[in-house]
């Protein structure tokens, strides 16, 4: 047992049951028999809104037609009036499509807990009247029951309420004490005053995990004003940002305070009057940027049993004072600063049954100070990192504890010494996170013969799986996540008799899954994802007796998949998807008829499949087929029943060769997510997928075919919830825009055809992400109302005919992080009141006509990554204010009416200005004077030879590069790290080539064509060993040919056209590989590729050649090398990373 449970808690649970037991043994003797049928016909209608399945606790079987209800499960009525006046479901593992209306029909409730269920999850979000219909309500509890979306308005009207638990927990434990995870709900409320401000009779309120977006401090006020009788609070993970109001302290009767991982909590001291609660038993402020020091002062509760400090870093002083220590259960101090004195009050601390230490508190005397302690549980250490802490601790670990079953380490260093984990004799779970461990250390832990779960998350593990895993023999659980572990598994993990769990996920594991796994016929789940494992997959994986589920997506498994009986199968969930598997789908699939869950996407299957080959799977809810070689077609087969795949809620045909919309979709009436992306579909998007998905669809994506037109009744389509995604980019639909009602995080209509979007389409992007309607041809103003999308993050409105002035608020509040304006008709100057809040991280306004100076308060967007301004009609100087953006990467000026001299910094601080740019493009404009050599040196990312291709991505974003070379794009995805590219071609420059840029040795591609340079080329240009395009044409340059450019063996492009370059053209290694173009337009040059001899009079030449840069329009240039070396080239927009879309060529006819 993890804790005792609260005084107050177990009041109410008692109060709660008697509320419910006293109904259901003693049902209505003379209650109107009218009524009782009329309630009755309410819970019938409740439970046909709930799914069973196997998960379900309960199917509810004594809610039957004809029967009392008030003897039904979960069912409480009055003794006098007959009314049902409780409800509880509580952990019956119910599924629904949300909160049915029905339930508000119970007028008579008084207590009402759904809690521990799934009503809808983050598919639905709960509805926002009928629970004022409730208002004899005093308990309600809602929590971890998959409540999404705003809290309902009518729950601020129950003004008897005295529990209200609207929970989302996120993780909870079991009864083992493993992590559980919570992923199904999303809760928030936006108006906290108003939802606390009738409920006076409130004693206990549970909101943790839900979204709070009022401030802090003014919902601690609307808490002290209306709430005064609050016996308990638990904001936990709310997202509240601002400060602790001491209003909080006007609550004497608080008995439990949980205001835990609000990281946006301002930092501030320990709020001081909680210690003067008398009646204060559970104080939890992990994680909410506690300072300071900690007051000395004594805890006034002689009942106080939870302490939680944990993780407030700059949190520090002596160890808290408490009245009795002997009180104390819970004890968390972990990654906090505290510091041992002399004192041993926590020497009687007889019930403490957790404790968080952290390494920096930990000695031999502080630990020994505890004494033994005969209750302790649990024990949590973090950031022990030396030998002196890590041996201190299993030393009192093995002395002063008798029965430790937990036991978890944080950030701690494992490599400097093999701790014993041998002499931890009772220990039963072992959790070691974000640490350094090496395979001793596991070998160590396999010494652990009681042992029945061990988790290893986030961690460094120097060396492979010892063979030793295997000595584990009551494991029953073995989970490694996102930790870096090469090597193979190890045969040996076939000993591990009682292994009811195995998972190993975001690792670098690699070779065969062992086959002596087939050995462990325990296991009812196998997971192992994201890794580097290869070969086939062992057919024994398949035929394991208890085996539930099956997780093996995202590695490098080949080969077809192995046959197995399905007589022995009990699998509901096999996940191949994303590995090289080839062969056809196995017959074997289509008769399992347990399976819930089918993912092979992403493979190299091949074969026909007929959809209709699915009859069998009657409990299927996902199917995911897409990206393989497959040819899917729907229609009858033999024998098929005429519903199949009718339960179907997600389904994966991406790149399936499909014609049309498959039939059968009619029928399934419960789909949440569809991908029919990439297929061959033509005509009308139907509008049955409206009507019917209306009220269930969250993703839809036809993207990348060959629809027309889609068939809408309004140009606002009805939809209930919130999407995730709404993709209809790519095919070829006409006419006005049409906006989901409901809006959509990620909302595309890019590459089609459309004309006009609606006068207020703003309206529908309250929730929206990610908008991209780019490359269509769309005209018309932007209007203001964008800046009211305040979720928008990114904003792709590129080649279209926009026309007027970019909305003001766009720029100056800058709150999207990508802005993609490309090639439009924007006029006037850019906004310059600029945010000092700035989140731009990309700026592209290329081809439009902006006019005006660049506003300096750009300096503002200390994130900035990406500037396009090509081709408008700006005028101002070379902006060296930006050097300072130390994430500048790309910088495009090209195509303006910038000019002056080419500013550099006569400080000579080079180093902390433009430190990471890569590509910078500022041809054809009017910059002038002599280019000074410390210009170069303010490239120092270019001063570094790196030759190994390296990716520049976040996790929020992703990148697609687009390359432009004679009249072809190639897209690719990703920023290379590799390609930098300096353009100041097209200017009034003169003077000498400064031989610094010599140093500039990871440069691909360099152009300084049409100025006025003279004098010679710098010979430390052969000191440019990466160098792929070099363009020098239409200057005045003199003097012959360095020989030292020949050595520049990447070179795929030279361009020394139109000079009064002199002398005999190099004939050794890359230079063979030019023609004239190369070279002509300089008379005193001569010998191959040129007719003229050397030795022989000049020969009349014609007009001056035109440089071929003047033909080539480029979003950033491109260059692949020709010869010796291989060249490369990239050009960079950015795209939202979170867009789950595949990436597929399609030829649209």
């Amino acid at each position: 047992m993890a804790c005792v449970a609260w005084a107050l808690q177990l009041f109410l649970a008692i109060l709660i049951q008697s509320v419910t037991t006293h109904a259901l043994h003693h049902p209505p003797g003379g209650a109107d028999a009218n009524l009782h049928l009329d309630q009755a016909d309410v819970l019938l209608k409740l439970k046909q809104s709930f799914l069973f399945d196997s998960s379900s606790i309960s199917t509810l079987p004594s809610w039957q037609v004809g029967t009392d209800c008030c003897l039904w499960e979960g069912v409480g009525c009055s003794n006098s009036s007959g009314h049902v006046t409780a409800l509880n479901l509580s952990g019956l593992g119910l599924h629904s499509k949300g909160i049915d209306p029905v339930i508000f029909d119970l007028t008579s409730l008084r207590m009402l807990d759904l809690s521990g269920n799934d009503i809808g999850g983050m598919m639905y979000e709960s509805p926002s009247d009928g629970f004022e219909r409730l208002s004899l309500l005093t308990h309600l509890n809602l929590s971890n029951a998959g409540i999404s979306g705003q809290i309902p308005q009518g729950i601020s009207n129950l003004t008897s309420l005295v529990s209200l638990d609207l929970s989302c927990s996120f993780t909870t434990t079991d009864d083992g004490g493993n992590t559980v995870y919570i992923e199904n709900c999303n809760p928030w409320e936006e108006h906290f005053e108003n939802l606390v401000a009738n409920l006076s009779n409130l004693r206990e309120l549970k909101l943790d995990g839900v979204l709070i977006s009022t401030r802090a401090e003014d919902c601690f006020k609307a808490i002290a004003k209306s709430l005064a009788h609050l016996r308990v609070l638990s904001l936990d993970s709310c997202g509240l940002q601002g400060h602790i109001d001491h209003s909080l302290s006007r609550l004497h009767f608080l008995g439990v305070i949980n205001l835990s991982n609000n990281y946006g909590i301002t930092p501030g001291p320990f709020p001081e009057f909680f210690m003067k609660f008398t009646n204060l038993s559970v104080l939890r402020l992990a994680g909410i940027n506690l300072q300071g020091l900690f007051p000395r002062t004594i805890f006034q509760s002689k009942d106080l049993r939870v302490l939680d400090l944990s993780r407030n870093l700059n949190l520090f002083g002596q160890m808290p004072n408490v009245y009795s220590a002997n009180s104390l259960e819970t004890l968390k101090l972990q990654m906090t600063n505290f510091s041992y004195g002399s004192s041993n009050y926590f020497s009687n601390s007889t019930s403490l049954m957790e404790l968080g230490l952290d390494g920096k508190i930990i000695s031999m005397d502080f630990l020994s100070s505890f004494g033994v302690l005969v209750s302790l549980n649990k024990v949590v250490l973090t950031r022990l990192d030396s030998l002196r802490e890590i041996e201190s601790t299993f030393i009192w670990i093995d002395r002063g504890t008798t029965n430790l079953a937990c036991l978890e380490f944080f950030e701690c260093d494992f490599s400097v010494t093999v701790p014993s984990f041998g002499n931890l004799k009772n220990v039963r779970s072992l959790v070691i996170s974000d640490s350094n461990l090496t395979a001793q250390t596991l070998s160590a832990v396999a010494n652990l013969k009681t042992l029945k779960s061990f988790t290893i998350d986030g961690c460094y593990i120097l060396g492979q799986l010892p063979s030793t895993i295997g000595n584990m023999s009551n494991l029953e659980i073995f989970e490694i996540f996102s930790s870096y572990l090469s090597g193979a598994i190890p045969h040996e993990v076939g000993q591990m008799q009682k292994l009811t769990s195995l998972v190993l996920g975001y690792t670098r594991l690699s070779g065969r899954i062992p086959s002596s796994i087939g050995n462990l016929t325990g296991l009812t789940e196998l997971m192992i994802y994201d890794s580097h494992l290869s070969g086939e997959i062992p057919t024994s994986l398949f035929t394991l007796p208890a085996l539930n589920e099956l997780i093996l997506g995202e590695n490098q498994l080949s080969g077809p998949i192995p046959e197995f009986s399905v007589v022995s199968s009990n699998l509901y969930l096999i996940d191949l998807s994303t590995n090289e598997l080839t062969g056809q789908i196995p017959p074997i699939f289509f008769v399992l008829t347990s399976l819930r869950y089918l993912d092979i996407s992403e493979n190299n299957l091949t074969g026909s499949v007929n959809l209709a080959s699915f009859w069998r799977l009657e409990n299927l809810t996902h199917l995911a087929l897409s990206n393989n070689k497959l040819s899917v077609t729907d229609g009858e087969v033999r024998n098929s029943s005429s519903n199949y795949l009718s339960g179907l809620t997600e389904l994966g045909l991406a790149d399936c060769g499909l014609t049309k919309v498959p039939n059968f979709l009619m029928r399934a009436i419960r789909i949440t997510s569809l991908d029919l992306s990439c297929n061959n579909i033509s005509g009308d998007i139907p509008k049955w997928m409206w009507d019917i998905w209306k009220n269930s669809i969250i993703s839809i994506d036809v993207s990348q075919n060959k629809f027309t037109a889609m068939e809408l009744t309004s140009y606002v389509i009805p939809f209930s919830n919130l999407l995730d995604t709404f993709d209809v980019s790519s095919n070829r639909l006409q006419g006005q825009i049409p906006m989901p009602s409901s809006s959509a995080r990620f909302l595309d209509y890019s590459n089609n055809a459309f004309s006009s979007v609606l006068p207020n389409f703003t309206l529908y992007l309250n929730g929206t992400n990610y908008l991209s309607m780019s490359k269509n041809n769309i005209s018309g103003y932007l209007p203001n109302s964008i800046c009211n999308a305040y979720a928008l993050e990114d904003l792709q409105l590129a080649f279209n005919s926009f026309t007027g002035v970019i909305p003001a608020c766009l720029i100056e509040n800058a709150f999207v992080s990508v802005l993609n304006l490309r090639e439009n008709r924007f006029e006037g100057a850019i906004p310059s009141n600029i945010s000092s809040d700035c989140h731009f991280q990309s700026i592209d306004l290329h081809g439009n006509n902006i006019e005006g100076h660049l506003p300096r308060a750009l300096y503002n967007c200390s994130v900035l990554e990406i500037i396009d301004l090509g081709r408008n009609r700006i005028t101002d100087v070379f902006p060296s204010w930006l050097g300072g953006h130390l994430n500048l990467r790309i910088l495009i000026l090209r195509f303006n009416q910038f000019h002056g001299p080419l500013d550099y910094l006569k400080d000579g601080k080079y180093e902390k200005y433009f430190p990471r740019l890569q590509i910078i493009d500022l041809a054809s404009n009017n910059f002038s004077g002599i280019l000074h050599p410390q210009w170069f040196q303010l490239f120092k990312l270019m001063e570094t030879y790196n030759n190994i291709g390296e990716y520049y991505t976040k996790p929020d974003l992703e990148e697609t590069i687009i390359t432009f070379y004679k009249g072809l794009y190639m897209t690719f995805e990703g920023i290379l790290t590799t390609f930098t590219s300096i353009d100041i071609s097209a200017n009034a420059l003169e003077g000498n080539i400064p031989g610094s840029i010599g140093k500039l040795v990871s440069l691909r591609q360099l152009n300084l064509s049409q100025n006025y340079f003279t004098g010679q080329i710098p010979r430390q240009v052969g000191s440019m060993s990466a160098l792929e395009s070099l363009d020098l044409s239409s200057n005045m340059l003199s003097g012959e040919i360095p020989q030292e450019i020949t050595y520049l063996t990447f070179l795929g492009i030279l361009n020394l056209s139109s000079n009064k370059l002199e002398g005999r053209i190099p004939q050794t290694r890359q230079f063979l590989t030019f023609d004239n173009s190369s070279f002509n337009g300089n008379v005193g040059l001569c010998g191959p590729p040129l007719s003229k001899q050397c030795g022989t009079p000049d020969s009349p030449r014609g007009a001056h050649l035109k440089s071929s840069t003047d033909n080539i329009d480029i979003v950033l240039f491109v260059f692949v090398g020709v010869g010796f070396g291989v060249g490369f080239a990239a050009a960079i927009m950015m795209k939202s990373g979170w867009i789950r879309k595949w990436i597929c060529i399609l030829t649209i006819l």
